[in-house]
């Protein structure tokens, strides 16, 4: 009977870790808006450093840890700049057909010449 189960308690404990993370990153506010994401950022680099400080005076552990570089990084302006760019492109992509065409028929005139 017990290998029989093994599988089921496999596949419980996997959908319970999943479902939890789910639940976790829609409670902090990483599946909302930008600002909701933006503010569970700055809370977490509120909290880790001295989360990780505890566990490693638990643990016993010396390391000293390197200090939270600054990145200067804003979701709220740039989280859709990937869209833009791609849209640009598509905007320019006749142009540049146009262009590549004509300097790939000049050289074409030119080897047979």
């Amino acid at each position: 009977m017990a290998p029989r189960m093994w599988p089921f308690v496999k596949l419980v404990s996997k959908v319970t870790i999943a479902g939890g993370s789910v639940y976790v990153a829609y409670d902090s506010g990483l599946l909302g808006t930008s600002e909701q994401g933006s503010a569970a950022l700055e809370k977490a680099k509120a909290v880790v450093p001295p989360a990780l400080e505890e566990w490693m005076k638990y643990f016993g552990l010396e390391a000293q840890l390197p200090t939270m570089p600054k990145i200067e990084f804003s979701p709220v302006n740039s989280w859709n700049a990937g869209v833009r760019w791609t849209i640009s492109r598509l905007s320019e992509a006749p142009t540049r057909a146009s262009e590549y065409t004509n300097q790939g028929l000049q050289y074409i005139k030119e080897l047979i010449k």
